[in-house]
């Protein structure tokens, strides 16, 4: 192959590969902004307050006072027999 034929084709291919590396770098830099434009910002996010504490549910033991209180009431008010207010306040007790 004669001189200037080897150095116009090596100077195309020299071109062609120029092209190439500045077209990936191009798409490098597209793909780098792109990144960039997606990528989430620092989060900050607030610790949600903390759940009410639920209201405590009255405690069987009131509950349980109170109707032996009752109980007691009728007995002594002559509403209920001894064995009623026995049987009564053996009910309450067991549950």
């Amino acid at each position: 192959m004669p001189l200037g034929r080897r150095r116009r084709r090596r100077r195309r291919v020299v071109a062609t590969a120029a092209v190439v590396h500045h077209h990936d770098e191009k798409v490098a830099e597209e793909q780098s902004q792109q990144a960039e434009q997606y990528e989430p910002e620092e989060e900050h996010y607030e610790e949600p307050p903390p759940a009410p504490a639920p209201a405590p549910a009255p405690a069987p033991d009131s509950d349980m006072t109170a109707q032996l209180k009752q109980l007691a009431d009728l007995h002594d008010s002559g509403v209920l027999t001894d064995e009623e207010f026995a049987s009564g306040k053996a009910k309450i007790l067991e549950s």
